[in-house]
């Protein structure tokens, strides 16, 4: 099996890090900043609800799940970058295995 030079191990985590990081800030924001403006934010009205209340029934999960794919995305962009394939992933790990 092929070694991976120990700085394109390193540029890749770091990359990869930094991208959750930057995902982690806007969940944060997204759940608990509105909270912090709830009594700002209720004069705004979706749907009929405030704007704070829409947010914490509906708007943060669906920032979640937008969150989910756009790290999926973004994941095979930064592997594919570093020449990480999921297909010799594969064979490597099905060779590997032990039926049990």
């Amino acid at each position: 099996m092929k070694k991976i030079d120990k700085s394109k191990a390193d540029a890749y985590f770091r990359e990869k890090n930094t991208y959750m990081i930057l995902y982690f800030i806007v969940w944060a924001t997204v759940s608990y900043g509105v909270v912090f403006f709830a009594e700002s934010l209720s004069d705004v009205y979706i749907n009929g609800f405030p704007f704070h209340y829409f947010m914490g029934a509906q708007g943060a999960l669906a920032v979640f799940i937008i969150l989910l794919f756009v790290n999926a995305i973004v994941g095979d962009k930064i592997d594919k970058k570093y020449g990480i394939d999921e297909k010799k992933n594969e064979e490597i790990g099905a060779s590997n295995s032990i039926d049990h």
